[in-house]
């Protein structure tokens, strides 16, 4: 599955926008693998942001950003995106791009916002908003 590298964290202003990329070994999109993007603040768990099936489009949100972030793919580049609009304090974190094997049987697991399907995690980037 090869190894990911996200990009595209910074600092930005509560009610701003910010675009997150996730660069994949190009395995990671011709075996129906899940890409995933979670994300960790200080003192608290991992928690799911967003995911989605390479295959099929499907797209999966968290509760508390729904409506505000967006995960796309773009296959030509071997590239998955999140688009964070309308950030709030509680998004500062890092940022992980992940990758789950298998993918339509992660769906059928209801797993695809559970972080232990995960085998292949980037090495993160900063989200910082402030208020």
């Amino acid at each position: 599955q090869g190894s990911l590298v996200e990009s595209g964290g910074g600092s930005v202003q509560a009610g701003g926008t910010l675009t997150l990329s996730c660069a994949a070994a190009s395995g990671a999109f011709s075996h129906g693998y899940c890409m995933g993007w979670f994300r960790q603040a200080p003192q608290k768990a991992r928690e799911a942001v967003a995911a989605t099936n390479l295959v099929n489009g499907r797209t999966y949100y968290a509760d508390s950003v729904k409506g505000r972030f967006t995960i796309s793919q773009d296959n030509d580049r071997n590239t998955v995106v999140l688009q964070m609009h309308n950030l709030v304090s509680d998004d500062t974190a890092i940022y992980y791009c992940a990758a789950a094997p298998r993918c339509f049987m992660v769906e059928a697991s209801g797993g695809v916002l559970d972080g232990s399907y995960y085998k292949a995690w980037g090495q993160g980037t900063q989200v910082t908003v402030s208020s």
